[in-house]
């Protein structure tokens, strides 16, 4: 076996209120090193970067617009090259092969710890494995599985696992961790991963492949631990300043001080505000947000087309900006017409670059974010630092009642943990009579109403892009235009002055849950901004990396 070098990080702890150091400092050899807790402990932490915990982004979806600019994903060119497909390759495979080294050496310090600690240890570096795992088997599907470091004249003899028996191999990871990790930790510990984060991770990926039986027990043990709850407030648990929220089962921390935040945050800001209003939420998600009725816009008669905002689930203007409201001190309005907007702070008139007609790239189709954004994003040159919430406990309630409509076994606990997730939004307990609470039993129209939760609760999230992958919709939702305003002549003659803006009506939905523009197109009264595309013949699983296929032997996954 040739010597490794693992790379440590001193002191990066999950959910730590210390001092974080988010950078590798030193390194040990494998022949001495994990001889004691202080070193198998720094090995772990090093398992914690957040580059190796890859997340999806919603301009792979039908959430997002940039402009006219698609991705590899939306524009079906997704191929071995695609620098996501190598680098989630990649780094996944390096956090595994950090695991294994873990988990290898951990046997030298066993004459010195007890078997409970060592076994704490193995859990978490299980609880690593399976995580990375559970990346690799839902995007890639045929992978190659490795539990132990190889010599190259070792590796190139593997192959790729049968995707069953792989998912196999991550429950056993994870019920190893389930059973030796800590269930919580007390105030004066430093917080790492526990029990029911290993059983929250191992529902999603239950969920993902459609393994609905694992999916509703272990979500269920998760929920049945009583040590998680939702935040009180839906908007504030996205900002920077909400850190380590009972909400949060697993996280990784951030730290702009330390070097570990969020960057290219001017894209989401309005124009007014110094941002470019370049990455917006697209009309998709917008139109998909029920009204305060708990139905869709295109069956509710509280939906205003002239005031789009009114009437909606307090997910819509948590999520999205809306018109004629303050927002970071400016009332944000993109109507065409408005070429002054005001400070609110001083009163002062200004000139509105939120309206295409004064600024031309402006948002095209006149939304821009709001969730998670706040004033920080503004002193900090475009850098935040909230907490990166890994899974939280509204997801754990969905997957728990999207697994149990699936299996067809609907009862009150399925509408209990979707009321909880609704009647949060709106600040009330799910007994209470203020909310659109959900009654059906229905398997049909219960699925749809969870898939629409999971899209008002998730968006901007990074968990609609394997939504649509597993439910097998993405051809349909990604082969379809983004659409956006006119250009602001046309705006003001063919939708202002006929009193038709924002839009006529409301879109209809379908099935779904996707709105249906077509009709306001050929009328002429919106704008075509770019053309998505999705190959459902290859897309629904990403292509093995190109160097992989061709230095390793790996079989490509079809039609790519």
């Amino acid at each position: 076996m040739k010597s490794k070098i693992i790379y440590l990080v001193l002191s990066l702890f999950l959910f730590s209120c210390q001092k974080l150091d988010l950078n590798p400092l030193s390194q040990g050899s494998s022949e001495t090193w994990n001889s004691d807790a202080d070193e198998l402990i720094m090995s772990l932490n090093d398992l914690y970067r957040e580059a190796l915990w890859i997340k999806d982004v919603d301009d792979w979806t039908d959430d997002w617009i940039y402009r006219d600019g698609l991705t590899d994903i939306t524009n079906a060119t997704i191929n071995g090259q695609s620098a996501f497909v190598t680098s989630g390759w990649q780094n996944t495979y390096k956090a595994i092969a950090r695991a294994n080294t873990v988990l290898e050496g951990m046997d030298r310090a066993a004459d010195i710890l007890p078997e409970s600690q060592i076994n704490g240890y193995k859990a978490e570096a299980r609880f690593v494995r399976a995580a990375m795992y559970s990346f690799l088997l839902s995007h890639y599907r045929n992978v190659v599985y490795l539990d132990k470091t190889l010599s190259i004249e070792e590796a190139k003899t593997i192959g790729q696992m049968n995707p069953d028996e792989l998912l196999k191999k991550i429950y056993e990871d994870f019920d190893f961790a389930i059973t030796h990790l800590k269930s919580s930790y007390s105030s004066s510990e430093v917080k790492r991963a526990t029990k029911g984060a290993a059983m929250a991770l191992k529902a999603r990926i239950a969920l993902y492949m459609g393994d609905f039986a694992t999916a509703k027990e272990a979500a269920s043990a998760c929920i049945a631990l009583g040590l998680y709850n939702l935040h009180s407030d839906y908007s504030a648990l996205f900002l920077s300043k909400t850190k380590q929220s009972p909400e949060s089962i697993f996280l990784l921390p951030r730290s702009i001080t330390l070097g570990v935040a969020l960057g290219d945050r001017q894209n989401y800001i309005p124009r007014n505000n110094g941002g470019w209003a370049a990455k917006d939420p697209s009309w998709d998600l917008f139109f998909s947000y029920y009204c305060t009725d708990g139905l869709p816009v295109d069956e509710s008669p509280l939906f205003n087309p002239k005031n789009p905002f009114e009437n909606r689930d307090p997910r819509c203007e948590a999520t999205i900006v809306p018109f004629d409201q303050p927002f970071l001190d400016i009332i944000y309005t993109p109507h065409p017409l408005a070429l002054k907007t005001k400070r609110v702070s001083t009163g002062q008139e200004i000139t509105n670059n939120d309206n295409r007609a004064v600024a031309q790239y402006a948002s095209f189709n006149g939304l821009v974010w709001r969730k998670g954004v706040d004033s920080d994003w503004l002193l900090n040159s475009w850098r935040i630092e909230p907490d990166n919430i890994i899974i939280r406990y509204a997801d754990v309630l969905l997957i728990y009642a999207e697994a149990k409509i699936e299996l067809n076994e609907i009862d009150q606990s399925v509408l209990d943990a979707i009321n909880q997730v609704r009647a949060r939004a709106y600040k009330v307990d799910k007994s209470s009579t203020n909310y659109p609470k959900v009654t059906t039993t229905a398997q049909a129209e219960l699925r749809k109403i969870l898939r629409s939760e999971r899209r008002m609760e998730f968006a901007l999230e990074g968990l609609r892009y394997m939504d649509i992958i597993r439910w097998k919709i993405a051809e349909k939702v990604l082969n379809k235009p983004n659409f956006g305003l006119l250009d602001p002549a046309d705006l003001v003659s063919k939708v202002v002055n006929t009193g038709k803006w924002f839009l006529p009506t409301a879109p209809p939905i379908d099935e779904d849950g996707s709105p249906d523009f077509s009709g306001f197109y050929s009328q002429g009264l919106i704008k075509q901004i770019a053309i998505r595309k999705f190959d459902a013949k290859k897309q629904y699983i990403w292509p093995i990396p190109s160097t992989e296929v061709l230095t390793s032997g790996l079989n490509q996954n079809p039609n790519y």
